[in-house]
């Protein structure tokens, strides 16, 4: 069965467009609610919390969810404002049933989502939220007054989450002697993350830490570095940390300005656990990494996997093969020695710990990694268009496969929103991966 409301990272969508409504919200808490208790031990009372970002919407979705567990029979915590990976964090510490976020993640304030976590802090697998979908489908009831679900607040989840991010960083290091600029999107981690590495011995200077419930993500965070880039140099700082709205993403800069993506943040991750002498036995990326990551990490003598794009697949696929370290090129990085999802904060950290432990910059540890040059073609095709069934399109892309051994790669996907044809090109030259990128969207068929 395929799913209608939940997407690759939750339920997400225009507030005040089915289905991010309070209706909607309202029956999403019931269903979850059922749900859940269906899956519990016998008598065992359901208490799931519930976290947001700093959107507006936050408040009115939250109390349509909170309204939807009750009705449930459901108990509820409240923690207000927090990282997506701290309600993660909070719901395994305190052996809750489930948690959920009221977030858009990266998107601008107009929009707001939902994401769940398992009681072990993994978000839900598609068969749980194809359950949900079902039950929603459902007549709403409301369990009697003696059953119905109470509400609670956490008012100490911001200080909890800081001692845990505190906890993944070396104890015998710290950030003394160096000048942080943190820009927090104006999100989530506005009043988590500045604490982390302050208390570490950081100088820390903050941008993005005023959220107004409509300046979230607004030209600033790690989907929009300009910010973060010209205030490390106003500042003459060591190193700049850039978060998402819900703090799950993360992307770096020097002190000269120059930005690092996820996918070499991958790279320094698994070269420092290799260096440390820990046993990882590979890397999962996802069909979006680039290749000359890829031929690094291999380098190392480490495995590597690729997944489907979405952090919940590259975890999905670090828990088949044992390993531990994962991420994708937008930020989302995974250290599962560490946490249970992906955490900007801890994988700045983790980060961070490399370079204090080497004395070494970021550049320095990225020393003979060149990221491969990408381009990336959007070819408009008729809604039922097969490219798999085209062929000029696939002797092209064999042709394209084949003059690119050993120093490039194609991938081609449709867009799952619109009749869209993705066409990439990897290639160790830029020129070659225009002309071959060209040569390939060519081929597709447009009428």
């Amino acid at each position: 069965m395929t799913k209608k409301y939940f997407g690759t990272d939750g339920i997400r969508g225009e507030v005040g467009v089915p289905p991010i409504v309070p209706d909607f919200m309202l029956r999403l808490g019931y269903a979850a609610g059922k749900v859940l208790i269906r899956h519990a031990k016998s008598n065992e009372r359901q208490r799931v919390l519930i976290g947001k970002d700093t959107r507006v919407s936050g408040y009115l979705l939250e109390a349509a969810l909170e309204s939807g567990f009750s009705a449930a029979g459901v108990d509820v915590t409240l923690c207000g404002p927090m990282p997506t990976p701290g309600v993660a964090h909070l719901t395994k510490a305190l052996r809750l049933s489930a948690g959920v976020v009221i977030s858009a993640s990266h998107n601008l304030y107009q929009d707001n989502g939902i994401k769940f976590f398992t009681a072990k802090g993994d978000k839900f697998s598609d068969a749980f939220e194809l359950e949900i979908e079902q039950e929603l489908e459902n007549a709403m009831g409301c369990v009697s007054s003696d059953k119905l679900g109470k509400a609670f607040r956490l008012d100490d989840a911001a200080g909890r989450y800081i001692e845990f991010c505190k906890s993944t960083f070396p104890a015998d290091l710290n950030l003394k002697g160096l000048k942080i600029v943190l820009d927090c999107a104006n999100g989530a981690a506005y009043h988590t993350a500045p604490p982390v590495f302050h208390e570490l011995g950081a100088e820390v200077i903050t941008i993005g830490v005023s959220p107004n419930g409509r300046n979230i993500n607004d030209h600033c965070g790690a989907t929009a570095p300009q910010a973060l880039i010209a205030k490390v140099q106003e500042v003459s700082a060591d190193i700049g940390i850039a978060l998402d709205g819900d703090a799950d993403r993360l992307q770096m800069v020097d002190s000269s300005g120059r930005l690092f993506n996820g996918d070499e943040l991958l790279y320094v991750l698994a070269k420092d656990r290799i260096d440390r002498g820990q046993k990882i036995g590979g890397v999962v990326g996802t069909l979006m990494t680039n290749l000359a990551i890829e031929n690094a990490i291999k380098s190392l003598g480490l495995g590597f996997e690729r997944a489907k794009v979405g952090d919940r697949y590259v975890r999905e696929l670090l828990q088949n093969k044992q390993w531990i370290i994962g991420g994708e090129g937008s930020g989302h990085l995974l250290c599962l020695d560490q946490h249970s999802t992906g955490d900007g904060t801890i994988a700045a950290l983790q980060v961070l710990a490399a370079m204090q432990e080497k004395q070494k910059s970021l550049n320095d540890l990225l020393n003979g990694v060149q990221i491969f040059p990408q381009v990336l073609i959007n070819v408009k095709t008729k809604p039922d268009y097969n490219w798999q069934n085209d062929l000029n399109l696939n002797t092209a892309i064999t042709k394209a496969e084949q003059s690119l051994v050993g120093k490039g790669r194609v991938l081609i996907r449709a867009s799952g929103t619109e009749p869209v044809l993705r066409v990439m090109v990897e290639a160790n030259e830029a020129n070659l991966a225009q002309q071959t990128a060209e040569a390939i969207a060519e081929q597709v068929n447009t009428h």
